[in-house]
């Protein structure tokens, strides 16, 4: 996909990439603003989110991180680079809930108290206005008492803004709501100092359109100046509390590394900060902690937790030589780690920089969106002044088109525009960093909607990519047992993969196997020594045949059986005579064929991709389900980019899950890639979607997270273009009530952000069906 001014840029050579937190922005038109001004900056490609709060620049050398500042600044709003993370702090008395928000987010408790205020303050001045019996003398006069704090004071965050954009030549949501509410105030100041609106027995109705209440200078509208204001005080803070609920999943991500590590220097422990701790370094991990970094067990044994990590439940044992992740929890075992990466470098890092990126682009869908809200506050005015006029000339009744003009201006609030893709891309990437799937950007939730094919390479993804014995065929009057306990002796000695199979299934079948002498590798045709007094051949039918020994029919047709099946056949001898027919192959795991169900209910169709024979392609291909038709076997691992080419050829959309470097091509080539997170870093970098656990399962979760979150936007953006296209026309008729804009306009944005939030109860079908 071309990169464009408004997705998240990509540094190219001779380019640098940085990231500013951006304050002052109120709605979309505001980061729509400060993206083109920097972009017209020479050699600066921005992306600003509104809902993030964050710009991703990329720029040439020669522009300084301090230009980019100072052109934000320009433009009426403040930009700096985020802090480096503090060394993290000694641990604090527990705290009640109440104090942890107040100090976590002061700008949130700040609006909590403006919004408490102006709501104590507004009611009883809408009350009085909306109920004609509650008007005693002199009632307006109480009303205005109350109304202009909450005017003045609680509207102070939006003229304050709307006075920097005047300044800067520029118009936004806050211009809109402070001229609005400044109008109706203001007209009410006229009407009760100037006009009649201030005798004592004044009173007037409340109607729910702009129809005129009394003549122009009896007139008041101190509910709609209070009412507006505090609706969308309201508006906002439920807005700001909802977008922190969409980032959660991001700073649990970021927040799940240990603090402190016992590192062993000198033969001694020391507990240092994580930070100290460099590759190569050994550190204790204790039951119940968590693993400080990526690295191998060099000692102990143990069980590790990597659920918040991956979403798999189930812990999974390690021993040496083992691989673990850092911020995964070491469940019952002690067990001493060699660190082989280190911050920003570590897994977790790795994870938690997709997920912003993603979070920081832009989907194609939103392009729209926000050109429409770079000239939406503009046209409103226009509107809005027309309105006015229009219905002067028209009506001649100046309270009535006055009313209309004001509620023109209330409920045209660009918010849910720029809300409705960020919030629902920072949810849907959050939860799937929950549930271990990263998706890479926002570009990926459009390709997920086109694809109608998945391609799985077969070793590694579909089967474990470890050879497993899986057949023991005796010949008749042999022990199974003897037979196994033979073999694996002699090939316990071998670091040939077949024979490291036969090894490992004898000895978990049979116990530990029995010591070998005289052992003798030959390359190509297998091993021979001697167990318990008995000379052993294990290998090719050319090694038994080399020392006179043929093979019974039974073996003979074990040993077809075997090879029409895809599998290895291991031809062992003892004794002169042969003995056993053992079938190795690469295992097919447990949960791929529930796998491929689930694609195909998702629509796709499944096709094995391999560079094996035939035979072990069909033979796995009948195991998981998919069509022999539908299977492409002895592929080079240059030409499987070129059958992804041809499947998209015919048509349709590719998607293609691989683990190897040599499906990295192939995972680019696809309209859509998935990368299995327990393979290569080249396929990992190659793949727009990583399922960060080697279950092929999370690949239709994957798809149908995505699809689900693309869904989300598309509703978003409905509901917020035809919310204002509904909305508009209504109030330039007369027909709102500027207080009853000002509600409806609150909402629209509340209800963008929780209808994205519902993206947190996403489980998936391997979740669903893991519970039940």
């Amino acid at each position: 996909m071309t990169s464009t001014a408004q997705e998240a840029p990509t540094p190219a050579a001779g380019t640098s990439r940085v990231e500013l937190s951006i304050g002052g922005m109120t709605c979309a038109s505001c980061a729509a603003r400060i993206e083109k001004k920097l972009n017209r900056m020479d050699g600066v490609h921005a992306s600003v989110n509104y809902a993030t709060a964050k710009a991703s620049v990329s720029h040439a050398d020669g522009v300084a991180v301090a230009d980019l500042i100072a052109t934000v600044e320009k433009t009426g709003y403040t930009a700096e680079e985020p802090a480096p993370p503090a060394p993290a702090p000694a641990p604090a008395p527990e705290r009640s809930a109440a104090e942890r928000r107040r100090d976590d987010d002061p700008e949130l408790a700040s609006l909590r108290q403006r919004l408490l205020v102006s709501l104590t303050l507004a009611v009883p001045v809408v009350v009085l206005a909306m109920v004609p019996p509650l008007q005693f003398d002199n009632w307006q006069w109480l009303s205005l008492t109350l109304a202009a704090p909450v005017v003045v004071w609680g509207g102070l965050p939006f003229h304050r803004a709307a006075w920097t954009n005047v300044r800067h030549g520029a118009a936004t949501m806050d211009t809109l709501v402070s001229v609005g509410t400044l109008a109706a105030f203001g007209w009410s100041l006229w009407a009760l100092f100037l006009g009649h609106a201030g005798a004592p027995g004044m009173r007037h109705g409340f109607e729910f359109t702009a129809s005129q209440r009394t003549g122009g200078a009896s007139a008041v509208y101190l509910e709609v100046a209070a009412g507006v204001v505090t609706f969308i005080l309201l508006g906002r803070y439920l807005e700001a509390k909802a977008k922190r609920k969409a980032g959660s999943a991001l700073r649990a991500l970021m927040e799940l590394g240990a603090k402190d590590v016992t590192v062993l220097r000198g033969g001694a422990e020391v507990r240092v900060p994580v930070d100290d701790l460099g590759v190569g370094d050994h550190f204790v991990v204790r039951p119940g902690e968590k693993i400080a970094t990526d690295g191998t067990v060099v000692g102990g044994g143990s069980a590790v937790d990597a659920s918040m990590l991956t979403g798999e439940s189930v812990p999974v044992d390690v021993a040496t030589g083992d691989s673990v992740t850092g911020a995964t929890v070491n469940t019952f075992g002690r067990i001493v780690v060699e660190a082989t990466r280190v911050g920003s470098d570590t897994r977790l890092a790795r994870m938690a920089r997709l997920v912003e990126d993603a979070q920081n682009g832009k989907a194609a869908v939103q392009r729209l969106a926000d050109r429409v809200s770079a000239v939406f506050v503009p046209v409103v005015l226009l509107l809005a002044l027309g309105t006015l006029v229009a219905r002067l000339l028209v009506t001649d009744d100046p309270t009535a088109s006055f009313t209309a003009a004001v509620a023109v201006l209330i409920i045209a609030c660009p918010c849910a525009l720029g809300l409705a893709t960020p919030t629902a891309l920072m949810v849907g990437t959050g939860r799937g960093a929950q549930l271990g799937i990263l998706i890479k950007g926002p570009e990926v939730l459009e390709s997920t909607r086109r694809v109608d094919t998945v391609v799985l390479d077969k070793t590694g993804t579909v089967t474990t990519g470890r050879m497993e014995l899986q057949e023991v065929h005796a010949a008749p009057g042999t022990d199974e047992a003897l037979l196994l306990r033979l073999a694996g002796a002699v090939e316990h000695a071998s670091e040939h993969p077949v024979a490291r199979a036969v090894a490992a299934g004898a000895a978990g079948r049979t116990g530990p196997l029995p010591a070998v002498d005289g052992f003798h590798s030959l390359p190509g045709l297998g091993v021979r020594g001697v167990v318990d007094g008995h000379e052993v051949l294990v290998g090719r039918e050319a090694l038994l045949a080399g020392s006179g020994i043929g093979l019974p029919p039974a073996l003979a047709g074990a040993r077809a059986a075997a090879e029409a099946g895809g599998r290895t056949a291991v031809l062992v001898a003892w004794d002169g005579a042969a003995r056993g027919v053992l079938g190795v192959a690469d295992a097919v795991k447990e949960t791929s064929a529930e796998a491929v169900a689930l694609l195909r209910g998702l629509g796709l169709t499944p096709v094995l991709l391999t560079g094996d024979n035939r035979a072990v392609a069909e033979s796995v291909a009948r195991a998981v389900g998919i069509a022999p038709d539908d299977v492409y076997a002895e592929v080079l691992p240059e030409d499987k980019a070129d059958v992804v080419r041809r499947l998209r050829a015919r048509g349709g959309g590719v998607a293609m899950v691989g683990d190897g470097v040599n499906d990295a091509a192939a995972l680019a080539a696809a309209d859509l890639g998935l990368a299995m997170g327990t393979g290569a870093d080249a396929a990992i970098e190659a793949g727009d979607l990583t399922l960060v656990r080697g279950d092929l399962r999370v690949a239709a979760d994957a798809i149908l997270l995505s699809r689900r979150t693309l869904g989300t936007i598309r509703g978003n953006l409905f509901w917020a273009f035809g919310y204002n296209v509904a909305a508009l026309p209504l109030a330039a008729a007369g027909l709102l009530n500027p207080m009853i804009a000002g509600f409806a306009m609150a909402f629209s944005s509340v209800f963008v952000v929780t209808n994205s939030l519902r993206l947190r109860t996403f489980t998936g079908r391997t979740q669903s069906d893991r519970r039940h």
